[in-house]
């Protein structure tokens, strides 16, 4: 892709989710998303109803005079955008494939940090670490991810996110928001997710077509697996076949929901064809709900 051509689609992806970030999201984020404990700020002096357990002694025995220590919430977190970038995401049929939708989910989340005053990094996967960016805060780091996710060109074409959140556990060390951005077709990541989970606040956008939920009725199609490579002849007129890619599908997500609940990682599922903003809103609302 062409220099230009690059900057104008950064530009337009930052016009539409700066503007959703500002107008839905930063108030939501800020509400989900608060700092972890307190950070001493100053001392001053003692005022009638103040927490006596607040009093400096050693400030107090200087100036004769009762001093409190003031604390203030620590704000700055750290987020990780962990986005699954195997050839499964180069799919769908309506609005647009998964990959752009990631895009604008990443972007989304991307600037509601910055607003909050947090850094924010990435780490891209297939079947290896394909690339790694570490946390950082401002506009020009945030436009550099979008250039990353619009332009970025894997190297493998499988999906390995057993290896993915190893790798997180073993490069982040200070506790982190951590999304974890993907279709999950993929089998093996339980012990994985559920080591992430108790060390970084681990959270699940699983984003799927429609069209991977059911297979419609018209007659032959000729299908490539995107990660396999591999062709096949499929009926579509057999309803024992559809049937049976239905009861797949809905397995599949019984089996994920019963790991993400076990692994105490909660979930966002966002369809291709649909729009994520009430997802993401529903979300936000129900972190800050348990609080």
């Amino acid at each position: 892709m062409e220099a230009t051509e690059l900057i104008k689609k950064v530009r337009k992806i930052e016009i539409r989710t700066r503007g959703l970030s500002k107008q839905l999201f930063s108030g939501e984020y800020h509400s989900t998303f608060k700092g972890r404990g307190m950070a001493f700020s100053e001392v001053r002096e003692y005022h009638f109803g103040d927490d006596i357990r607040a009093i400096d002694w050693n400030v107090t025995a200087r100036f004769n005079h009762p001093y409190i220590k003031i604390f203030e919430e620590e704000r700055e977190l750290t987020v990780i955008l962990m986005v699954d970038v195997s050839s499964s995401e180069n799919f769908g049929t309506k609005l647009q494939f998964k990959k752009d939708l990631i895009t604008e989910l990443c972007a989304i989340l991307a600037f509601s940090a910055i607003q909050n005053n947090d850094k924010i990094g990435v780490i891209f996967f297939s079947d290896k670490i394909e690339k790694f960016i570490p946390p950082k805060k401002g506009r020009t780091h945030i436009l550099r991810i979008i250039s990353e996710l619009i332009e970025f060109k894997p190297s493998h074409k499988k999906t390995d996110i057993a290896q993915a959140l190893r790798y997180l556990i073993n490069v982040i060390k200070k506790r982190s928001i951590v999304f974890v951005i993907s279709d999950f077709i993929d089998n093996g990541f339980e012990d994985a997710l559920k080591i992430s989970s108790k060390k970084h606040d681990t959270i699940a956008m699983q984003i799927y077509d429609y069209r991977e939920t059911e297979i419609p009725d018209v007659g032959m199609i000729f299908t490539q697996d995107a990660e396999s490579g591999q062709f096949k002849w499929i009926d579509t007129s057999n309803r024992a076949i559809r049937k049976n890619y239905t009861d797949w599908w809905n397995s599949k997500q019984s089996r994920l929901k019963e790991l993400f609940a076990k692994s105490k990682v909660d979930v966002v599922k966002i369809r291709a064809d649909e729009s994520y903003i009430k997802p993401l809103m529903n979300f936000f609302r129900m972190r800050e709900s348990r609080k």
